[in-house]
Order: structure tokens, then sequence, then C-alpha cells
């Protein structure tokens, strides 16, 4: 009987010892992301399977909104192009139950001049770039866009200093691409540097990638780089644009390029679980699983 009492005793203490563990598995928190949904009333072209993209995305929206996240990011190119294009989709984002982060994308600004200003406004952005701070990681919502021939008005400064970088820097690099300004580097350096004082991790969000070397990256896309390598609290970049994705990983930094939402018959979008040592990218459709472990 003591045997037995003995072997069922040992028997409670492993299964209580195996809960720990167990929870260890569960994420701290989780995010939703979606790359290029680029609705347009339009015909389809190849890939781009316009007609498509209501339903993929109210899918999406009725799958993330049955899961506990944080909040979901969609990475640029909500819309193709037509500023009447925000009026038909949008509706269908406001059903998701959890908060929504955009980023802009090169397709936000292929509308008329007047409304350009107006972009950040519509998609409910405080501002074309911002950060926030959630379950001790800092989010950093980057403009790709700062630098570019489509995303500022004709006459305006901006478009001006954005083409004379382009001729005197950049005249290798699409003109569909975009760079990050003065300014809006050393905002995201004093971001990183907050971080790293107060212990935080780092992800990025924008619309073009970085790494690896690819036709779609930001115009300055080593410069940036150089910038995240300086910072202990930088982990991931996490960007769309690139409708077939891609991934590199320089200096312990993960470079992730989500597949787009528009370019497939079935969809892409993914989940990415938060925990201590790594995040993990839950792919639906066409988008991959991957695991991130953080340096």
């Amino acid at each position: 009987m003591r045997r037995a009492m003995l072997m069922a005793t040992m028997a409670a203490l492993a299964l209580a010892g195996s809960a720990p563990a167990q929870q260890a598995e569960r994420p701290l928190f989780s995010i939703g992301a979606i790359a290029d949904a680029q609705y347009a009333v339009e015909p389809d072209s190849g890939q781009r399977l316009y007609h498509t993209t209501p339903a993929k995305l109210a899918a999406a929206v009725a799958d993330l909104s049955r899961r506990r996240l944080a909040f979901v990011v969609h990475l640029g190119d909500f819309i193709d192009r037509d500023w009447a294009s925000y009026d038909l989709i949008l509706p269908v984002a406001r059903k998701l139950k959890h908060p929504w982060q955009f980023v802009l994308g090169n397709h936000e600004f292929a509308i008329d001049d007047a409304h350009k200003p107006l972009v950040p406004a519509k998609l409910g952005m405080k501002a074309r770039y911002h950060s926030f701070v959630q379950h001790g990681w800092m989010f950093i919502v980057t403009d790709g866009n700062d630098l570019s021939s489509y995303a500022w008005p004709e006459g305006s400064a901006e478009l001006k200093t954005s083409m004379d970088k382009h001729a005197a820097l950049y005249a290798d690099k699409p003109l569909w691409d975009g760079g990050i300004g003065d300014a809006q580097l050393h905002w995201i350096d004093a971001q990183l540097a907050e971080a790293d004082k107060r212990g935080l991790k780092a992800m990025l969000f924008n619309h073009f990638p970085l790494y690896p070397e690819n036709p779609h990256n930001l115009w300055n896309a080593s410069t940036v780089m150089a910038l995240l390598e300086r910072h202990p609290s930088a982990k991931i970049w996490l960007d769309g644009h690139n409708h077939d994705g891609n991934y590199g990983a320089r200096a312990g930094i993960h470079y992730v390029n989500l597949k787009a939402m528009l370019d497939t018959e079935e969809t892409s979008y993914a989940r990415l679980d938060f925990f201590a040592d790594k995040v993990v990218v839950h792919g639906t459709g066409r988008q991959q699983d991957m695991t991130l472990p953080l340096r």
C-alpha cells in the first residue's frame, strides 16, 4: 500500500512539475499581420486578383477576430489606386474586433494630389510614423515613402527633396520604391536608443524590405540596416511590397517580408506569437510558418 501511495504521489508531483513547462510554451502575447491586400475596382491583371480581396480580407478579419491578439498590422498597399477604393474596402477592415495598425505603402498614394495629405487620417493613423509600447516590446511604425516620387503633391518641397536625393544618391533605384528621410532616421535612432535604455525589444514595421538585396528594397536600405545594427533592442523588421515574400537575417536581426494577400486564389496572412526568446510566425494560405530566435 505504501509503495502504491508513494508511486501515486510521485506521479502527481511529475504532473504538477510539467504544468509550468506547458505554460511556458504559451505565447506572452500575439499579433496579426497582413501585407498588400491592395484592393481596387479593376479587372484582374496577371497575378493581381483584385476581385478576390474583399472576400479574403473578410475571412482574415473573421479568423483574426476569434484569436487573442494585441492588434493587427497591415503592412502597406491596402488599396491599389483611387481615393474611392478606401471607402469600399475600409468597412470590411472595420469589422475586426482588435485595433488596427496601418503602415503606408506606395499604392496608398496612387490617388489624386489633393487627397495625398489625407491618407494617414483616412487610415486612422495618428502620424505617418510613430511608436507604441506593449508587453515589453516597442513597435515602431515607419514610413518608407518619406522620400519618393509619388507620395507628395506636385510642387511640394518634399517632392523636390525626394527627387534631388534620388538623382544624387539613388539613381539606380526604381521610382516605385521609396526611402526614409534624415529627420525620420534620427527619430528611429532615438526610439531605438530609448528601447535600449528601457530594456525593451523592438519590432519595426515598414512597407519596404531592407534585406536580402532585392529590387523592392528601400532606396537607402544599407543606411537603415546600419542604424538598426547599432541597437541591441532591434530584433525584427517586418514588411510587405515584394508580393512573393522574402527572408534574411543579418547581425542577429530578422528581415521578414510577408507574402501579399492580393496575388493568390487562397489567401496570405499570419499570426505572430511572442515568447521570451523567439517570435513564431504562423502563416495562413501561402504564407509559410517561421521561427525567429531573438538575439
